[in-house]
């Protein structure tokens, strides 16, 4: 589970004070006004400090461990019904110790009305539980902000890269259509090899402006992608797919399942002795995997990792989850987060 740090050392040292004080002028004014009962000034600013001291440190640690079990924005409500009922029986438990133990048995007063304790308890219980929830919103509004202007200009930048790195897209598919006259309608290989490779440029300009697509676009260009792979590669090359229909629904980074599979295919040999085999899957646990059999080419070009990376990075802006990439002597494996 991540761990949950508070910046509120200020506030504490501040805020417990000053709720102490206001209570007990709240609560007992006859006890400072018009002059001051000494004995009755002590006693209920001692007791005002206890239920303010208890209320605020028992409250912080709920608030830490609701964050804990419910850190995501979509489990807000059960993160607040967790609260609302681990704190009241808390202040309820605390209250009635500092009645009893501390103002009846230790200081000899009589016996509080009952309940008269738990209630002025959820004075300072609603003043801290409003200043936590209030900065922990304020903060989560302000990392959502954040996040979308970084993935936004990494969304503006691919685009760059793109109009940099690739020829005008009308000219392109003027061109395939150009093509596409000048093979021979008997020649239903290069047809089909040429609808394909449309296919696969056309999709790459559609999702270059979208953060996420369903599994099921994702698996539909994945087929294209193959299809211009296993002409090249033939046999050598083996894909099996595993993902069930319900999973069709969720949504993963554009392009993300491509680039894994294009990493295996650069930097693996893929020959008729030595068959390059990839997986892609679910492991059940709100993953998809693509994972490949190790047989690394021999090759004097470093691997750069950028197109992992890449997806390292977009993960990082999409999903609390992240990427996660297993390697040994046999399999290379990595797991992208299904996203809801």
């Amino acid at each position: 589970m991540e761990k949950v740090t508070l910046n509120d050392q200020k506030a504490r040292w501040i805020g417990t004070p000053l709720i102490t004080i206001g209570l007990a002028l709240y609560i007992h004014p006859e006890a400072f006004f018009p002059t001051v009962d000494w004995f009755e000034a002590w006693h209920w600013l001692s007791t005002s400090f206890l239920n303010t001291f208890f209320v605020w440190e028992g409250c912080r640690y709920i608030f830490i461990r609701s964050r804990v079990l419910y850190p995501n924005y979509s489990q807000t409500k059960k993160r607040l019904f967790y609260e609302a009922v681990v704190i009241i029986v808390y202040i309820f438990i605390i209250t009635s110790i500092i009645d009893y133990g501390y103002c009846y048995l230790l200081l000899g007063k009589d016996l509080p009305v009952l309940f008269k304790g738990f209630k002025i308890g959820l004075i300072p219980t609603t003043i801290v539980t409003l200043i936590y929830e209030s900065v922990f919103f304020f903060e989560s509004w302000a990392a959502d902000v954040k996040k979308s202007e970084i993935l936004a200009r990494e969304n503006v930048q691919s685009q760059l890269d793109t109009l940099k790195n690739q020829l005008d897209p009308h000219f392109l598919f003027n061109s395939l259509n150009t093509l596409a006259s000048l093979i021979d309608d008997e020649n239903k290989p290069a047809q089909e090899y040429l609808d394909r490779l449309s296919d696969v440029y056309r999709y790459v300009l559609i999702s270059k402006d979208k953060n996420t697509v369903t599994v099921e676009e994702e698996m539909q260009f994945l087929d294209a992608y193959i299809y211009l792979n296993k002409v090249r590669f033939r046999e050598n090359l083996q894909i099996e797919k595993q993902v069930s229909r319900q999973t069709y629904h969720q949504q993963v980074a554009p392009l993300s399942l491509q680039m894994l599979i294009e990493n295996a295919i650069k930097h693996n040999i893929i020959s008729k002795d030595k068959p390059l085999k990839i997986k892609i899957s679910e492991d059940g646990e709100g993953y998809l995997q693509v994972e490949n059999n190790i047989q690394e080419k021999k090759t004097f070009e470093k691997s750069t990792k950028v197109g992992l990376q890449n997806i390292v990075n977009r993960y990082q802006l999409l999903s609390d989850r992240q990427v996660e990439i297993v390697k040994n002597n046999d399999f290379f494996k990595v797991k992208i987060p299904l996203l809801q």
